[in-house]
């Protein structure tokens, strides 16, 4: 599948989320503090919750709701409440736009 435009990287701030629709799936695409850039599902598994309103830091995301933290990476649920992960997308880079793939990554 293509690739569809998120976000463009000079509209990102560290450890910020913009909120985006990666199709018809609400996104969050952030731009970590080591500057790598990250789109992963919006909605927290456990609260179905919005993760773009979370904290993020050290390449996670802390849900605002319930505090539980998520891979920025992987998806991967770190911390209860949560136990489920959320998608994560790969992304590229062209030319300043971040574009993110919707299939979800696989680890």
């Amino acid at each position: 599948m293509t690739a569809i435009e998120v976000a463009r990287l000079d509209e990102l701030t560290p450890n910020q989320a913009k909120y985006a629709m990666l199709q018809d799936l609400p996104v969050c695409v952030v731009l970590d503090d080591h500057g790598e850039v990250h789109c992963i599902g919006d909605r927290c598994s456990h609260g179905d919750v919005s993760l773009s309103e979370g904290f993020f830091e050290d390449g996670t995301v802390e849900c605002w709701a319930h505090g539980a933290k998520f891979d920025l990476r992987t998806g991967a649920a770190l911390s209860l409440p949560a136990y489920e992960p959320v998608p994560a997308f790969p992304v590229t880079i062209v030319d300043g736009i971040v574009y993110a793939d919707p299939t979800p990554k696989e680890f």
